[in-house]
């Protein structure tokens, strides 16, 4: 069994975008998940769900994605929600919803994009299911999934992508695959995230979070050099080695350039 074992908690929620922008207005520094939950309650925000629902939603998707690192992810939202296009700013739920749930990362790192580069044109719920099939016969999960669980994650798998756009929406068992391909700042962002978390500029340009946009490696210095051209940050390249001085020092001046576009 891996140490980060596959779990079900993506049936609590899918993509929950719309969901995600409510709570993160909501959420204040140090606001746990249960102060989060009352606070929800209390402001009417989501009239469809019934109380149960919404203790899902906050526990079991909002909580792992979001307010792990003492709440560091929400706040970094929270304050880059009204800087940032939708598409960029949800590539960054992309990317926390992929983290909280290593069953979808995988999905999308080995399946999609195995998919999209081989020329497909179209995913489905029988796709996911034998990825499932074959990640619980490897003993990606804790124990064993019962037939009825992988078939409804395998339903939750591509739902999923295509909230986030990597595929068609709709209610179908097989999926038109989209283009996906990071936006420009949406790199940025993560690349000072990592950044600000201490990372070297190897770990930086290997993060495994690029392989969830179809990235390699020298893809992704590709795109630092061109970044560098509009002032994120200078690169200097040569051979295997490579340095990258940065243009910011702190999350308040990258909120800074975001607001200047």
């Amino acid at each position: 069994m891996t140490n980060a074992a596959y779990t079900t908690q993506l049936q609590a929620g899918l993509g929950l975008i719309e969901e995600t922008r409510k709570l993160l207005a909501l959420w204040e520094p140090g606001m746990r998940a249960p102060e989060l939950l009352r606070r929800a309650l209390e402001a009417g925000e989501f009239p469809r769900f019934t109380s149960r629902r919404l203790r899902n939603v906050v526990t079991e998707s909002f909580k792992p994605r979001y307010l792990v690192e003492d709440g560091r992810p929400a706040a970094w939202l929270k304050a880059l929600a009204p800087r940032l296009a939708a598409s960029e700013f949800n590539q960054l739920l992309f990317v926390y919803t992929c983290r909280a749930n290593l069953v979808l990362a995988d999905f999308v790192r080995q399946v999609y994009w195995a998919a999209y580069t081989s020329g497909k044109t179209a995913l489905g719920v029988e796709d996911a299911r034998r990825f499932i099939i074959q990640a619980n016969s490897e003993g990606k999960t804790f124990k064993p999934w019962s037939d009825e669980t992988i078939t409804r994650i395998a339903r939750y798998l591509p739902a999923c992508c295509a909230d986030f756009g990597l595929l068609e929406s709709g209610q179908k068992q097989v999926r038109k695959i989209l283009p996906f391909q990071i936006e420009a700042r949406a790199l940025a962002l993560l690349a000072y995230e990592f950044h600000f978390a201490g990372l070297g500029e190897n770990r930086i340009l290997g993060h495994p979070d690029w392989a969830l946009f179809g990235l390699e490696r020298g893809d992704v210095l590709d795109m630092f050099k061109r970044l560098a051209l509009k002032g994120w940050w200078i690169v200097q390249a040569a051979g295997d080695v490579t340095r990258i001085t940065w243009q910011y020092a702190s999350q308040e001046e990258v909120f800074d350039a975001i607001a200047q576009g």
